[in-house]
């Protein structure tokens, strides 16, 4: 039986600043990367990091805040993490990074700066994603994707809110398609819901150049339509896949 469009809320402020400062608390930074954030910082990009909005295998979102008082994200890829390795097909095969060094240190810079690239892209095709701002080595800082300082939540925390969603993000995939880009990894886990979608987490994304870009595009749809089908939100895939492509 299919599920109606999720009414769950998002965390609560004041919950959820509680839970991102401890886990702020048990961080800790290497050298190297306080390094490249006091650059930041002298550079006038950064003013302060604030807290963790995501941690996960292969990287760490924190919330920072500039000068201005203006929220940005900065997102600081591991170097030690074998899922890099896993993910090397979405690094080799793309024309934009031909000469690939086999070191893990190299492989997370690439990584950094595909999705630096991804989103300058996306920037120029007016894709509801974050904004690129700053890249060095494997931090990529970008533009703060939510309300009065917390972040959206994510799809998969809230669930879909209708049909209107689905719409957004097909949009999107279209928009990305005619600019020559594939997200290759669309799920629940990768959609911030604000007034509209946001569409993250660009580091596997892919030109239509790839080898693989027409099986990771179909994977996206196929993926997308079919969580909005489990909340009786349907489409059909080969019509919206044509669309996309048309």
């Amino acid at each position: 039986m299919a599920r109606r469009a999720s009414k769950r809320k998002a965390p609560e402020k004041d919950d959820y600043l509680l839970k991102e400062r401890k886990k702020l608390e048990s961080y800790v930074f290497d050298k190297r990367t306080l390094l490249l954030l006091s650059k930041m910082i002298n550079k006038g990009i950064l003013k302060s990091v604030d807290y963790p909005i995501s941690t996960g295998k292969e990287a760490n979102v924190f919330r920072a805040s500039d000068a201005d008082g203006n929220y940005l994200a900065v997102k600081i890829y591991k170097i030690k993490t074998a899922g890099f390795i896993k993910k090397m097909a979405y690094l080799e095969g793309d024309p934009r990074f031909k000469s690939i060094k086999n070191k893990d240190r190299e492989i997370v810079k690439l990584f950094a700066r595909k999705e630096f690239k991804n989103l300058q892209i996306c920037e120029r095709a007016k894709v509801h994603a974050p904004t690129p701002i700053y890249l060095s080595d494997d931090i990529v800082v970008m533009s703060f994707i939510g309300e009065r300082g917390i972040p959206y939540a994510t799809m998969d925390m809230v669930g879909p809110r209708g049909e209107k969603d689905l719409d957004s993000i097909l949009k999107d995939i279209r928009k990305m398609y005619r600019a020559g880009l594939i997200h290759a990894d669309i799920s629940e886990y990768n959609i911030m819901l604000g007034k509209v979608p946001y569409l993250i987490d660009f580091g596997q994304g892919v030109v239509l150049d790839h080898p693989n870009s027409g099986k990771f595009l179909e994977r996206d749809v196929f993926n997308i339509l079919n969580y909005f089908a489990k909340f009786g939100i349907k489409k059909d895939f080969e019509k919206t896949l044509k669309w996309i492509t048309t």
